[in-house]
């Protein structure tokens, strides 16, 4: 039981994270930045953090067998 509660938490916090730096002021600046080899930088930055999320969340669960 006190396993699944410590998977939850970290669950949590990657839901958390991803909140933060996809929905908040981080991401403003980015409207205007630019392009890198024109491709806005605001899609790849988006792009990402939605990827690091998804390895974020496969790392957390991964650990699950452990």
């Amino acid at each position: 039981m006190p396993h699944t509660r410590l998977l939850h938490k970290r669950l949590l916090a990657v839901f958390l994270a991803a909140l933060l730096l996809l929905f908040s002021p981080l991401v403003l600046p980015l409207e205007g930045a630019g392009r890198w080899f024109g491709i806005p930088v605001l899609f790849i930055y988006l792009f990402a953090v939605w990827g690091g999320v998804i390895a974020a969340a496969a790392w957390v669960l991964s650990r699950l067998g452990d």
